[in-house]
């Protein structure tokens, strides 16, 4: 009887032990395409999503490009808008039910960044950090609220004065 139970105990052990070892592997980092043109993409510690700052997203925005100075008044609009339709979902420095935004622009390049805000629903379907951040953050989709280009290019502006 006792050997029975050391011999089912040690199987236990060794499934547990196997799958910790799979699923540590799979946070070093994520593989995207196809076998032709795979690339290993980095992650953040303690995060499956990628950080892919050349991935433009899937939307209208194709290029967008910051001037050195902040456009105060536009970040100042950005943050009124941030506060009205994304707070309910996102803090400025904590994860919420969705990610905070300070720092983004180390993870994202500004062009996704808006394509999320204003084509999430695509994103969602689509781009391979959106998916991994909608398994993230516990399946939580981002609700499309139809943001037109002004506004996402203010909160845009604005998510540049909290690096």
């Amino acid at each position: 009887m006792k050997s029975s139970i050391l011999i089912i105990s040690c199987f236990a052990c060794f499934i547990l032990a196997s799958c910790s070892k799979e699923k540590k592997a799979n946070k070093e980092s994520i593989t995207i395409g196809t076998k032709k043109d795979k690339k290993s993409v980095q992650t953040t510690e303690n995060s499956e999503v990628p950080v892919m700052l050349d991935n433009k997203g899937i939307g209208p925005i194709k290029s967008i490009t910051f001037s050195n100075q902040i456009d105060q008044a536009l970040a100042n609009t950005g943050e009124q808008l941030f506060k009205s339709k994304c707070v309910a979902c996102h803090k400025v420095d904590k994860k919420f039910i969705g990610p905070p935004m300070i720092g983004i622009y180390k993870k994202r390049s500004p062009e996704w960044v808006m394509n999320m805000i204003m084509n999430p629903d695509e994103m969602l379907k689509k781009d391979p950090v959106a998916k991994a951040l909608f398994e993230e953050y516990n399946k939580t989709i981002m609700i499309n609220q139809n943001i037109p280009e002004n506004e996402a290019r203010a909160m845009a502006e604005w998510f540049r004065t909290l690096e």
